[in-house]
């Protein structure tokens, strides 16, 4: 359905915050070995749980937030010795970590006002939001390399290949988030943020397994102790739940 000048506006800050998280997110991917960014997004919690508290007055207990410590230090230890570690690929993650932990909040609370918006609707128009800010930007920044890079890519797959690929890609990335719209409305912010950690042990691992990207002994434990920590959230947030009923 149409929307209103002011639920336009409530829209609007979730949106943002998705098209910043995207542009940070692309930014790290372009710096580091996509493993590495993924390991230092497995932080999204600990984002998610200190904006759910600021933004919506909903405190996390003392033994859920101790459980974020091993994903704090896992982290920590994985992007040491990590060896395409550069800081412009960690504060893009880090900065893709705050956007994306502020829009999860921010769209929970469009979701608890627009009541009779759907989260599939309401994903559509921060999609629609997101292209209208994000367009200009690409265009300003790429737009006298894209014609040139399109051309070389075409000339690479043949262009039918390569309107194929670019199709697929636009097609599953949308899927995904609409997916993950979809899971916002039926959990907290915090939680949303465990799921997306589970998301990225499947791409860590398959970015290993396409991309050949070298893992240090360091940065395999300090993964696997960030996943862990996430294993223990996760267990200690289904506790709390069955408590609180």
């Amino acid at each position: 359905r149409p929307v209103s000048k002011k639920e336009f506006g409530m829209i609007f800050a979730p949106a943002s915050m998705h098209a910043l998280g995207h542009i940070a997110a692309n930014l790290s991917f372009a710096a580091v070995a996509i493993s590495l960014t993924h390991t230092v997004k497995t932080l999204e919690p600990v984002f998610s749980a200190g904006l759910q508290y600021l933004l919506m007055g909903q405190a996390t207990s003392l033994p859920i937030l101790a459980s974020l410590v091993p994903i704090i230090g896992g982290v920590a230890m994985a992007v040491s010795g990590d060896l395409t570690f550069n800081l412009v690929g960690f504060l893009g993650a880090m900065i893709s970590n705050l956007t994306f932990g502020l829009r999860a909040v921010l769209s929970k609370k469009t979701m608890g006002t627009l009541k009779d918006l759907s989260s599939t609707s309401l994903y559509a128009y921060t999609t629609l939001i997101s292209l209208i800010i994000c367009a200009p930007l690409a265009l300003i920044v790429e737009g006298p390399s894209l014609q040139a890079g399109a051309q070389a890519a075409i000339e690479s797959l043949g262009a039918g290949n390569f309107y194929l690929r670019l199709f697929a890609v636009g097609m599953f990335y949308h899927l995904y988030n609409q997916f993950a719209f979809n899971t916002l409305a039926r959990v907290n912010p915090v939680s949303h943020g465990v799921c997306n950690v589970v998301k990225r042990i499947i791409i860590i691992g398959t970015s290993v397994m396409f991309f050949g990207n070298i893992l240090t002994r360091q940065t395999i434990v300090g993964t696997a102790i960030a996943l862990a920590g996430t294993a223990l959230y996760t267990e200690l947030q289904n506790k709390q739940k069955l408590k609180n009923n």
